[in-house]
């Protein structure tokens, strides 16, 4: 049976609003990400609010792909750029700081760090990984400032909406005090990304899509949506390899994100449907490895059930 592609923010039959569908229709141009380490710590490592960071996170914060620490800022950049060039030539670039929380400092380091990509000719947008404790009115009114000259993302690490499942992994952090960070950035231009990660610790699959639901709900830009990857030399690996939890199969996730996707309105940009983990570092799965099995087997059940993102949502 042969199904019309329903979904309106496609080009490409694709049934979920892709992540380039929105950089071509908003640059007219093939945009990459610059993965850059500026450095920075986290609150959940230094005692603020926890130590040992989140227990999925191993001791580069998430930033495996992000320059090297040891190059400044803008020989990180250029080398990243220099290197993506040499597959998209005429591409664009977003300045993605990646590593750690990107926003936890005094307005005066952000400044330092921000300022100058904000000034270059050569990227159209600026991505900020951070947490939303580490955000306030004032650091949020400087990003704001940076608007005038670039696209700035915030991308808010969340992961579920579930507090039992933040302490599970010691998150360090409310859904509450992401929700009052939503609040904060609602009314200004910056673009909010959120992180999900499916197959954490004891959460059902009525969880994981109790997450999507409300994320959808609250006025956002854009989501990524991971599978959980358990890693060498991370507390949860320690757990894993102590005493091992169930972790979805591939056709599990699948079937879950398609899922998810139906409840979550059309307009929201899906970032990412699969995330990267370091293969000689990763314990498992290992079928995540395969990201482009995983995208074609989301796409081929998508159309197999004549679903798209939003399907389930009241017009």
């Amino acid at each position: 049976m042969t199904y019309q592609n329903p979904f309106p923010y496609s080009d490409d039959n694709k049934r979920y609003h892709t992540w380039n569908y929105y950089l071509k229709h908003r640059f007219h141009s093939k945009v990459f990400k610059v993965a850059l380490n500026a450095n920075f710590s986290c609150p959940n490592r230094d005692g603020t609010c926890g130590v040992g960071g989140c227990s999925f996170c191993g001791a580069l914060g998430s930033g495996e792909y992000a320059g090297n620490i040891h190059d400044d800022l803008a020989i990180q950049f250029t080398k990243g750029q220099e290197m993506m060039l040499k597959k998209w030539p005429n591409g664009k670039s977003i300045a993605y700081f990646q590593a750690y929380s990107n926003t936890y400092a005094p307005c005066d380091v952000l400044k330092a760090t921000f300022d100058p990509f904000a000034a270059r000719k050569d990227i159209c947008a600026i991505s900020i990984a951070t947490r939303a404790d580490c955000l306030d009115e004032e650091k949020i009114t400087y990003l704001q400032s940076l608007t005038k000259e670039k696209e700035i993302w915030i991308e808010l690490g969340l992961q579920s909406i579930h507090d039992s499942t933040a302490k599970r992994i010691n998150r360090g952090h409310t859904y509450q005090q992401f929700l009052d960070a939503i609040a904060l950035l609602k009314d200004t231009d910056l673009k909010i990304c959120v992180h999900l990660i499916n197959s954490l610790p004891n959460e059902s699959e009525k969880m994981m899509l109790e997450t999507a639901s409300a994320v959808g709900l609250l006025p956002i830009h854009a989501v990524k949506i991971h599978m959980l990857h358990i890693m060498e030399n991370t507390k949860l690996a320690e757990e894993y390899l102590t005493s091992p939890f169930p972790v979805l199969t591939r056709e599990e996730y699948v079937d879950i994100v398609i899922k998810q996707l139906e409840r979550i309105p059309a307009h929201i940009v899906i970032q990412r449907l699969t995330g990267d983990g370091v293969k000689e570092a990763l314990i498992t799965p290992d079928w995540t490895l395969k990201k482009v099995v995983v995208l074609n087997e989301i796409d081929k059940e998508m159309k197999r059930r004549n679903t798209w993102q939003g399907k389930l949502l009241k017009k």
